[in-house]
């Protein structure tokens, strides 16, 4: 067992017999998804509809395809799921001081019961962007200071485990029971002192972190520097995202009837809920096998991914297959809800949607 997988509490051993990147893990997006999309508008065209992807999930905004409120998706979980979702509030940056906003935040927080470290990030964002702890109420004003004045943010409990799971859930209309269509287990990636080289050196010659080093190194700007004393461990990333340098493994051969049945059961507490992602932290893999022991971080609507092929074992023609399966069943559910008389959205409303999220994503302060 090396020493960061002694880290991974709660996981199961980190299985590092592979290459540390697939070769096409961190393409450019619009040279990996051009043969996504090209089957999104073939989908598009056997069903003659662009947007039945925005009714897949027909009461949540833009059916959690794109530019969806955290907290409007969030609110709609009812009891006995409600217990499981991290507590939360949102809050919108004003267009004044930052400080005067921020303390105004924390106190609201602090009334909602929230006590910092808290998990800070956008209501609208998507793959990690502008994901933070605010540790002390100095950390929060920073990060007002880098929000967008105008835009909503929330602010929720930190479930500090180590262990955290995308749990990919489809249930098609007709359906009495769902299945879990994915499952991807994270792993936050570190390096370790050796009493000698700067947090730089260190990023730079690890195997993994190495190759991707322009993502950790802004991050980590005002440390890079610092010598590390002998074997501290050094956490590169907070947020679960892929695209924010998390170590991502197929999960698949974990998943039980017992798991299954547990998230079944919560995606029932969210109406008309049929495609989506659970993103979950939780204490024991073993727990998470019984259905027990995890807390919902966040749930992704039809714009969320079986993120499980970025596991870097995974072949490039099965990560395209399951992509395609992905978006067959997602129109699929799409068409089975617009024939209970669900409209989708314009291709042209979805358009200025993406367009939206986009340009507020450049805009979000660099994560955790």
């Amino acid at each position: 067992m090396t020493a960061e997988t002694a880290l991974h509490t709660g996981m199961p051993p980190l299985d590092a017999a592979g290459p540390p990147l697939s070769f096409y893990e961190f393409w450019r997006p619009k040279y990996f998804y051009a043969p996504v999309f090209l089957y999104w508008v073939w989908l598009s065209f056997k069903h003659w509809s662009p947007g039945l992807s925005t009714i897949a999930n027909p009461l949540l905004p833009m059916g959690g395809l794109t530019h969806d409120s955290k907290k409007a998706t969030l609110d709609q979980v009812q009891e006995p799921g409600r217990a499981l979702i991290a507590p939360y509030i949102c809050w919108v940056r004003g267009h004044g001081d930052a400080t005067a906003d921020a303390d105004a935040a924390l106190k609201a927080a602090e009334a909602a019961g929230l006590r910092l470290p808290f998990v800070v990030k956008p209501d609208i964002g998507c793959r990690g962007a502008g994901v933070r702890v605010a540790r002390s109420r100095e950390g929060l004003v920073a990060y007002f200071e880098g929000f967008p004045k105008g835009r909503g943010l929330m602010m929720q409990k930190l479930i500090d485990h180590e262990a955290e799971a995308g749990v990919f859930y489809v249930r098609e209309p007709h359906e009495s029971k769902g299945r879990i269509f994915s499952l991807t287990l994270k792993y936050f990636p570190y390096v370790f002192g050796d009493g000698r080289s700067t947090l730089r050196d260190l990023i730079e010659r690890d195997p993994r972190a190495g190759r991707i080093a322009h993502i950790y190194l802004p991050r980590h700007a005002k440390r890079l520097d610092e010598v590390l004393p002998a074997g501290q461990p050094f956490r590169l990333a907070f947020a679960g995202s892929h695209s924010r340098g998390t170590i991502f493994r197929d999960g698949t051969p974990y998943i039980t009837e017992a798991m299954t049945d547990a998230f079944d059961r919560l995606a029932k507490c969210v109406p008309e809920f049929h495609f989506g992602r659970f993103d979950v932290r939780f204490t024991d893999i073993g727990d998470l096998q019984r259905g027990a022991g995890f807390t919902v971080v966040e749930i992704n609507g039809a714009g969320g991914e079986a993120t499980h092929i970025w596991d870097s074992q995974t072949p490039i023609a099965k990560a395209y297959g399951t992509l395609m399966e992905q978006y067959s069943l997602l129109w699929r559910i799409g068409a089975a809800n617009r024939r209970r008389g669900f409209k989708p959205e314009s291709i042209w409303t979805i358009w200025k949607a993406y367009a939206d999220e986009g340009r507020l994503v450049a805009q979000y302060p660099v994560n955790d």
